[in-house]
């Protein structure tokens, strides 16, 4: 119950029904408050309990200073929690781990059980190992069987043994669009009372929700864990920047287009830690599905969250995904009651501000590592030559690839490194491949798979090119991955099914495959003449990442593309061909076809939306959602309060967290003599700490697998491996990509092991363990942005199991500082405008941390002494930013924390 110290408690009726809310007008200062704002300030009258949330805090978020910096802590209570299969396992994997830690503690295991509703989509799993057939969905839904049953098992158990937990099986879609097409309340209803739907995901595009007018974002799996088990997230009021559009986007451009703009805008402009609201006329031009795209980019732009409010759009996509009517009248009336209504003329309080018109958005792409790094459509084949200057070693200065003169290649026509390479397919034909050659095109990812109108028009351009006798060059894997079954079911109804099969893009799975590294093998011919000849090749995709090592590790360069252009450049084959000018091909008669040539109208991609898509296809896909197919039914399962752990077990394993664990907290200590683990330069993502795509024989993982008995053809993906961490610990900074300042020379999972004379180069994990054994804390050293990217739990939970107990970078992405606390490792920043070099810092130092003990008097110190055995001293800035999270870090961790107050309750 509420405390109700501004008398905030009313009643509001909605046709026959009536529900209990929490006035927004009843607190002053609240009608000036961006939505944003207002949403977190209804969750802090309503969840008022006199102690951890108090009137000043209620006062505080009234009075909102739009131009301060954050400071002001509050507690937000997330309505719910969603996860995907990837970040879901361990968090219920620690959740049974957490089971049986209480009752060796004396408390009832059946305590820990989710507070919250907290729902799963299994979406991370299928790989997309079949192509370009009819049977390829069967086929990739039967291996996803085989190398997860025991992950499936488990799963199957926790939505057995655990209330409020639901599990949406394999093959129905990817949980962003599952979330926005039925998840999603916009309002909640519970317990009588009507209030904003809000949440935390283990997924960072979480965001994706914002569209819908839902607050929420990505966590971490150790942070969603508490939310599940009631624990509120501790966060400081942010900053808001408004973003206004304006105008309508021009025919020709598409959603994806708008999102690489805006993405490449807040990254310029700077929005980490900040929640983005967009507001003014071009709203209202703006559909849901570009809507719900844009907030599905949040964290490539860096913010926190990237919200829409409520408007006539937002009504017309509840009713068209299948809500019923009492839900979309009252989602109408609480937003309007409570000021949460969009007004297209309104200037809120905003603390900073963006504008763009629409109609200034081109054809654009980004990579080919960031999804910042736009690239204008028609500037791609000339920013192409000069980029994969940065992928081929062997290059001179004049642009030419160095080999001995009998061997020289011809420079490509546009003065791009070239060194083509025959290949003879399996059917015995040729065919020749080069640097920029398009292995992989991808419609992929919940980012644009979810919008219809770039998903028709994919649908469009296939058909037209088949119609001029055009298709996939034969190096190309196409794959078609929506993320739910209603995208084929339009397709199936407009007739275009039979153009995407045609040109290669059969439907592969419903998952986010190729966006999260799951694109499968390139065929044997191609991969080989790739790997023997060190070409730099590339994918296009319709993703949101396209960081390096991520897609697939024969690709070196990676493209962020709308669904059309992913079709037409697996037609054009080629990054080096000019896809604005060049001619993509010929019909049947020798005449050139050129991109303009295929691509639809805006009225021919409408007309098919219009007529195709219906309430009837989502009622159909969603109606017994969690109920699985026979295969999931039939998987056998434990019972119980706890889980039955499989000894022999190579996927699903009982973490070491609580091991040792004692009722009271033992007191913080400095860390002295550490030694440096790894020494990393800037944007380090957490793709490049954590576990992720597929695992090597000649790895720590794939040795730990080859010992227990697993073939290497079922070693699966790191991802599908999280429920164990002993594989995910030596998977941890060990991407391809990942390049260790103390390890020169390298490229992967290695550093220098000092527990050796001459500190030889050795695995990351290896050493990890060396220095465990003789007692030795690890530090890591790192750049600007350090821990970027996805909320991927295993990068802290890695980190802290190799030992690190500290991190000193030069700044940080939200999620994953946050994360190293609740593991236990305490983040720490240069002081401003000093670095690793400014320093002289090597990474070859030991290092000594003091003035962390102050934690133990219940503050937080602003600085700690760094000191190192060859005479450097400085003092680190301390980013354990909240009370909340200084209370984890004295615990040893958030689970740790969380446990020890269900017990004291």
């Amino acid at each position: 119950m509420s405390a109700n110290s501004f008398d905030a408690r009313s009643t509001l009726s909605v046709g026959d029904e009536s529900y209990e809310i929490f006035r927004l007008d009843k607190v002053e200062g609240s009608a000036r408050l961006p939505y944003s704002l207002k949403v977190l300030l209804e969750n802090l009258l309503r969840t008022e309990d006199g102690a951890n949330i108090t009137a000043d805090h209620i006062r505080a978020l009234g009075g909102w200073d739009s131009q301060a910096q954050p400071s002001q802590e509050i507690q937000f209570t997330p309505a719910r929690v969603i996860m995907q299969d990837f970040t879901g396992v361990p968090c219920v994997v620690d959740l049974a781990t957490m089971r049986e830690a209480v009752k060796e503690l004396g408390g009832d295991p059946a305590k820990i059980n989710p507070l919250a509703p907290a729902e799963l989509v299994i979406d991370h799993s299928v790989i997309a190992d079949k192509f370009g057939t009819h049977e390829a969905f069967a086929q990739n839904v039967e291996l996803e069987y085989g190398r997860n049953k025991e992950r499936y098992q488990f799963l199957r158990w926790g939505q057995t043994a655990f209330d409020e937990f639901k599990v949406v099986p394999p093959g129905t879609g990817i949980v962003h669009q599952v979330n926005i097409e039925h998840l999603a309340r916009t309002v909640m209803v519970r317990n009588g009372q009507a209030y904003p739907d809000t949440l935390v995901g283990t997924d960072s595009h979480t965001t994706m929700v914002n569209g819908l007018g839902v607050l929420g974002w990505g966590v971490g799996g150790i942070e969603a864990e508490a939310a599940m088990l009631g624990q509120p997230v501790s966060m400081l009021i942010p900053r808001v920047v408004g973003f206004k559009l304006t105008g309508e986007l021009k025919p020709g451009t598409t959603a994806t287009d708008l999102v690489l703009t805006i993405t490449e805008m807040l990254r310029k402009h700077g929005v980490v830690g900040k929640f983005v609201e967009f507001y003014g006329e071009g709203v209202s031009a703006t559909s849901l599905a570009n809507r719900a795209t844009i907030g599905n980019m949040s964290p490539e732009f860096g913010s926190t969250a990237a919200i829409f409010p409520i408007d006539d759009e937002t009504l017309k996509y509840l009713r068209l995904t299948g809500r019923d009517e009492q839900q979309v009248a009252l989602v109408e009336a609480y937003a309007k009651e409570q000021g949460l209504w969009l007004d297209p003329a309104a200037e809120p309080d905003f603390s900073e501000r963006l504008e763009l018109d629409l109609a200034t958005v081109v054809p654009s792409i980004a990579g080919p590592k960031r999804p910042q790094d736009r690239i204008v459509l028609a500037n791609a084949a000339e920013q192409f030559k000069n980029d994969v200057r940065n992928y081929v070693d062997s290059v001179d200065e004049a642009g030419q690839e160095s080999f001995p003169a009998s061997d020289a290649p011809a420079v490509a026509p546009n003065g791009a490194p070239s060194n083509p390479v025959t290949v003879t397919a399996p059917d015995g034909s040729t065919y020749e491949i080069d640097h920029g050659a398009v292995t992989v095109a991808a419609i992929t990812s919940c980012t644009n798979t979810s919008n219809p109108y770039v998903m028709v028009a994919a649908a469009l351009v296939a058909k037209k090119a088949v119609e001029k006798g055009l298709t996939r060059k034969p190096w190309v894997k196409t794959t078609l991955a929506p993320g739910s079954k209603v995208v084929t079911d339009y397709f199936d109804k407009a007739g275009l099914t039979p153009y995407l099969d045609k040109i290669g893009f059969n439907l592969v799975g419903y998952g986010c495959t190729t966006c999260i590294g799951n694109s499968g093998p390139l065929p044997d011919e191609v991969s080989k003449a790739v790997n023997d000849h060190d070409l730099a090749v590339t994918s296009v995709l319709s993703g949101n990442r396209n960081f390096e090592g991520r897609i697939n590790p024969d690709v070196k360069m990676n493209y962020l593309a709308s669904p059309p252009l992913v079709v037409a450049y697996a037609i054009a084959g080629s990054m080096k061909v000019d896809i604005v000018k060049d001619a993509l091909g010929a019909d049947q008669d020798g005449k050139p076809v050129f991109l303009a040539d295929i691509w639809p109208t805006e009225a021919e991609v409408n007309d098919v939306v219009a007529n195709t898509i219906g309430e009837d296809m989502f009622n159909k896909s969603y109606q017994d959602v969690f109920a699985g197919d026979a295969q999931w039914q039939a998987l056998s399962i434990p019972t119980g309060d706890t889980f039955e752990w499989d000894a022999e077990s190579t996927y699903v394993r009982k973490p070491p967290y609580f091991e040792g664990m004692a009722i009271e907290t033992s007191p913080v200590s400095d860390i002295t003599g550490a030694r440096v683990l790894a020494k990393l330069g800037d944007s380090v993502t957490t793709d490049h700490i954590s576990p992720a795509g597929a695992i090597k024989a000649d790895t720590p993982a794939g040795k730990y697998l080859t010992e227990h008995g697993v073939e290497r053809r079922d070693f699966n993906s790191y991802g599908s491996r999280r429920g164990n961490h002993e594989v995910m610990i030596r998977g941890t900074f060990a991407n391809i990509r990942l390049r260790n300042q103390i390890a020169p020379g390298t490229e992967g999972g290695y550093t220098r092991d000092f527990t050796q004379q001459d500190g030889p180069v050795s695995f990351i994990y290896d050493a990890s363990r060396n220095y465990i054994e003789q007692g030795t804390p690890l530090a890591i050293l790192a750049g600007k942005e350090y821990g970027s990217g996805s909320s991927r739990d295993w990068a802290a939970k890695g980190t802290a199991l190799l030992g690190v107990k500290a991190v000193i970078a030069e700044s940080y992405e939200r999620i994953h500082r946050s994360n190293l606390i609740g593991m236990g490792v305490i983040p720490l920043q240069y002081p401003a405008g000093q670095t690793a070099e400014t320093l002289g810092l090597t990474g070859e130092e030991a290092f000594s941390f003091t003035g962390i003990t102050e934690l133990n008097d219940g503050t937080t110190p602003r600085t700690v002494k760094v000191t190192t055995d060859t005479g450097v001293e400085f003092d680190a800035v301390v980013r354990i930013d909240t009370p909340g999270e200084a209370d984890y870090y004295r615990n040893g961790g958030i689970l740790q924390y969380v446990l020890r107050s269900l017990i004291a309750k």
